[in-house]
C-alpha cells in the first residue's frame, strides 16, 4: 500500500510539472530551449520511473488489479502525452509513426490516424527526408541523441528544429525514437497561426476545390452504368484531367494488367503512354501488390513509370514533376476484395505538386471508384 501511495504521489507531481509546463508557453523566445529540455526531462522520467513503478504495482497487487491499473495508468499516459504542449511523435528506426499528439497534427497538417503507419520523413521537403532517416536511425541504434533543422512540407519556408532522443517503454524488444518538433523563435510551441487563427483564403479555396472534385466523382460514379469498369474507369479520367492532374492514366487489373483510359495535355505523348504496357511500369506493379499509395515530388528514377516505344522514360517525356498513385482498392488491404486496379496521376510543369490533403481525398475516392468497378451488370 505505502508504494501504491508513492506511485500515485509521483504521479500527481508529474501531472502538476506537465501542467506548468503548459502553462509556461508563453515565455521569451530566448528561455524556449530550456523549456524544451525540461519537457524531454519530464518524458524521460515517465519512462525512468513511472512505468517500472507501474510494472511493480501490477505484479504486486495480483493480476486482475493490475490490468485495471495498468488500463488505468496507460489512459492517463495516452491523455498526458496527446495533451503535451509542445509538438510530439514516437516513431521507429524507419522514422514510421506510431503515435502523434495533437500539436504534432496541427503543426504538420496532418491527422494522426492518417499519419499513423507512414513515414514522419515523407512529411518533410526532400531536400531534408534522407538526413531525418539517417538521423533517427542512429538514436534508434543507441548513439545518441540527435538534433537538426528540418521543414515540413506543408510549409517549407518555416524551419522546424527536430530533436530526437531514444525511449524503451515497457517492455518494447526496440528502442523508439521520441521526435519533439519546435518552430524556433516563436513564443508559443505551436506555429504561429495554428489554433486561434484568421481564416486562410487560399487554405479555404483549395478545400472547397476538393469538395467539389469529390462531389463530380460521386455523381460520376453513381450516374455510371454498371457491370462495366472499363467504362467507370474511362469517366473517372474525364473528372480528374485537367482541374486536377495533367495526365490521368487508368489501369484494370493486377496480375495482367491493362490500360484502360488516358488523359494528358494537348500535344503531349499520349498515344505512346496509351500504348504503354502497364506490366512494364514498376511503379504501377509496386502500387497495385501492396496496395498502398505512392507520393512523389520530382520523381525518382525517371524511369520508374517505364519507357515509351522509343526507350525514353514516359516521365521524362511527359515532363512530370509530380505523380500520385492509387490503388483501386474497396478497402487497403482489407477484406473486401483484390485491388482492381491503380490509377496514375501526373502534374507537369510549374503546376502546384500534389499536396498530402489532396493524396488523401484521392485515396478515398479510390476506395468508392473500386466500388463502382465492381457493380454487377
Amino acid at each position: 500500500m505505502a508504494e501504491s501511495e508513492r506511485f500515485s504521489e509521483d504521479l500527481a507531481d508529474f501531472v502538476r510539472r506537465v501542467a506548468e509546463l503548459k502553462a509556461s508557453r508563453a515565455v521569451p523566445s530566448g528561455d524556449l530551449r530550456t523549456m524544451l529540455d525540461a519537457a524531454l526531462f519530464e518524458l524521460d522520467h515517465v519512462a525512468e520511473r513511472l512505468w517500472p513503478g507501474l510494472e511493480r504495482l501490477v505484479n504486486n497487487d495480483g493480476p486482475a488489479a493490475g490490468a485495471r491499473a495498468a488500463r488505468e495508468e496507460q489512459r492517463l499516459l495516452r491523455t498526458v502525452f496527446q495533451r503535451f504542449p509542445l509538438p510530439v511523435a514516437l516513431v521507429d528506426g524507419e522514422t514510421v509513426v506510431r503515435r502523434m499528439n495533437t500539436a504534432a497534427t496541427d503543426l504538420t497538417g496532418v491527422r494522426g490516424g492518417y499519419a499513423t503507419g507512414r513515414p514522419l520523413a515523407g512529411f518533410l521537403t526532400p531536400s531534408d527526408r534522407s538526413a531525418f532517416r539517417s538521423q533517427a536511425a542512429a538514436v534508434a541504434r543507441g548513439e545518441g541523441d540527435r538534433s537538426m533543422t528540418v521543414r515540413l512540407q506543408r510549409r517549407p519556408g518555416l524551419p522546424v528544429r527536430a530533436t530526437l532522443t531514444g525511449l524503451r517503454p515497457g517492455d518494447e524488444p526496440r528502442t523508439v525514437v521520441l521526435v519533439v518538433l519546435q518552430p524556433p523563435g516563436t513564443r508559443d510551441p505551436l506555429p504561429r497561426g495554428v489554433r486561434g487563427r484568421a481564416p486562410d483564403l487560399a487554405e479555404a479555396t483549395r478545400h472547397a476545390e476538393l469538395l467539389e472534385l469529390a462531389d463530380a466523382m460521386t455523381v460520376t460514379l453513381l450516374t455510371g452504368a454498371p457491370g462495366d469498369p472499363a467504362t467507370v474507369l474511362a469517366r473517372v479520367a474525364e473528372v480528374l484531367h485537367g482541374r486536377f492532374a495533367d495526365w490521368v492514366i487508368a489501369d484494370e487489373g493486377t496480375a495482367a494488367p491493362r490500360r484502360r483510359a488516358v488523359l494528358g495535355p494537348e500535344g503531349g505523348p499520349v498515344a505512346d503512354v496509351l500504348a504503354q504496357d502497364p506490366a512494364d511500369c514498376p511503379l504501377v506493379l509496386e502500387t497495385a501488390r501492396c496496395a498502398t499509395s505512392t507520393l512523389q515530388v520530382r520523381p525518382d528514377p525517371p524511369d520508374s513509370f517505364g519507357r515509351d516505344a522509343s526507350g525514353a522514360p514516359v516521365l521524362v517525356r511527359a515532363n512530370v514533376t509530380s505523380l500520385l498513385c492509387v490503388p483501386l482498392a474497396p478497402r487497403t488491404n482489407g477484406p473486401d476484395g483484390p485491388v482492381q486496379g491503380v490509377l496514375s496521376l501526373f502534374r507537369t510543369g510549374a503546376r502546384l505538386a500534389f499536396s498530402m490533403a489532396e493524396a488523401r481525398a484521392v485515396d478515398v475516392m479510390a476506395r468508392h471508384i473500386a466500388l463502382a468497378m465492381r457493380r454487377p451488370g
